[in-house]
């Protein structure tokens, strides 16, 4: 190690080797827990709960805002301390802020509830560690995928990627299908704020013994150190101005501008339509016009009157399974065809399988069957039709910092889902579900527009093997 290292970055106390089956599951199963708490389950917790859509989507579409924002500190992650201390340190807050959600969460009775008249107002603390925990859940996907290319070799981190992915999805399947499952099992108890306040403890126990597995399963490995160098004065150098370039590099791409509109407007049908799903799985089947503050009139009803635990099986778990396998096959579709190619399919299946939800909101089945399969459906179009918006990601970071330039990429998906979110609720409660799901359908116009786009820009060759 040359003088100028020793000088900037503390040693490791001693490098330890661990199988990466031991400590790359349960890495990536950790970071996907609090991504689905804060975005997925705080959703069906609020609407549960009785606060009115508009004021839920406007909220929790709030809690995207540390992964919008996270390029700008994750150079922090990677000159302040070592990865795995972020790692651990950011798992500790994480557990301690499921703890608090516990002991803090408001009861508002089940009259207000019913009615659906329970102000967000009641929940500014309960919003404030969500947010707390979005913080530290962003730092901690930094510092995870840092870790992992760090303590892996090339070949390992080729061979664990499929590994990685998987885990992550099978902790989607455990926060938003088993946890909001053992959810519905307490609803039915009678008492629903108590029955939030148990599946926030049950979540903080484990999230909480897997964070104490991590500090021993998780290696120390000796490229995990400060990557900051010192200059004669002994201050960081370069740090500020690597970060300007790389952000001022990015907006001279020749395809900037038609990259961002990519970014903003390819999911926008899903967008919209994410936010609202699960509301319009529980609500009420009778749609009723009621007066709300400030005079006007709102639309409540018209969902599908599903138990929570249903909902966790439906979309929590089968939803989550079919949205993998369509994340699988356009992988395999788009490996062979090329960017260029699968543009259009994977933009049909973006748009057409929100048809679905027209179907539910117009027939109102009452067989779970039927209900499970169209959203089997839809969920399975969005993993098929997203795989194109990640490629297209990756093809336009392509070049000098391709890491920092990909970052900022991630902040354009993150406001893709943020902005349309935050409008979601005022929407539908102002037309019902049924013309809300149309418009989602009709926002389909912005995805056919950008793709035309897109298409005639994209090089034929990007994506084949």
């Amino acid at each position: 190690m040359s003088e100028e290292l020793k000088n900037v970055a503390p040693s490791v106390k001693k490098e330890t080797k661990r199988n990466p089956w031991l400590w790359v599951p349960t890495l990536y199963f950790a970071e996907g827990i609090p991504y689905f708490i804060v975005n997925t389950i705080s959703v069906l917790m609020f609407t549960n709960l009785g606060v009115p859509n508009d004021q839920m989507a406007r909220f929790t579409s709030l809690l995207y805002l540390p992964w919008l924002l996270k390029f700008i500190w994750s150079p922090f992650v990677d000159i302040v301390k070592t990865k795995r201390w972020w790692i651990l340190l950011m798992q500790i807050i994480i557990s301690a802020s499921f703890v608090l959600l516990a002991l803090t969460l408001p009861h508002p009775d089940a009259q207000t509830i019913a009615a659906k008249g329970t102000s967000i107002s009641l929940f500014y603390t309960t919003l404030i560690i969500f947010l707390i925990t979005a913080f530290a859940s962003a730092t901690h996907d930094i510092a995870a995928d840092g870790f992992y290319m760090l303590a892996l070799p090339q070949s390992q981190q080729s061979a664990f990627v499929g590994i990685r992915s998987t885990f992550y999805r099978i902790s989607s399947v455990f926060g938003q299908g088993v946890l909001v499952f053992i959810a519905g099992l307490l609803e039915k108890r009678g008492d629903i704020p108590m029955a939030w306040v148990w599946t926030m403890v049950i979540t903080a126990v484990v999230f909480g013994v897997v964070t104490l597995y991590h500090t021993f399963a998780i290696p120390r490995s000796l490229n995990d150190k400060p990557n900051i160098q010192l200059d004669e004065n002994g201050k960081p150098k370069g740090i500020w101005s690597d970060f300007g370039r790389s952000f001022a590099t990015f907006f001279k791409k020749p395809l900037v501008w038609l990259g961002i509109a990519f970014m903003l407007l390819y999911r926008l049908p899903e967008a919209f339509l994410i936010k609202m799903i699960m509301p319009f799985l529980k609500d009420p089947r009778e749609e009723t016009m009621r007066v709300i503050d400030g005079g006007k009139e709102a639309l409540f009803g018209g969902g599908l009157g599903l138990p929570t635990e249903t909902i966790g099986l439906a979309y929590g778990t089968i939803g989550v399974i079919a949205l993998l396998a369509g994340g699988i096959l356009g992988g395999i579709l788009i490996s062979r065809w090329g960017l260029k190619k699968s543009l259009w399919p994977m933009a049909a299946c973006m748009i057409l399988p929100c048809l679905t939800f027209c179907y539910l909101a117009i027939f109102q089945p009452t067989n779970v069957i039927a209900i499970i399969i169209a959203i089997a459906i839809e969920q399975f179009g969005y993993g098929f039709g997203f795989t194109a918006y990640m490629l297209f990601m990756m093809y336009l970071s392509e070049g000098d910092f391709k890491t920092s330039h990909y970052a900022i990429c991630t902040a354009f998906m993150a406001a893709s889902m943020m902005i349309p979110g935050f409008f979601a609720g005022d929407l539908q409660m102002a037309v019902g579900y049924k013309t809300f799901f149309w418009i989602v359908v009709l926002c389909g116009v912005a995805t056919v527009l950008v793709t035309i786009l897109a298409k005639r820009k994209v090089d034929a060759s990007y994506g084949k093997k």
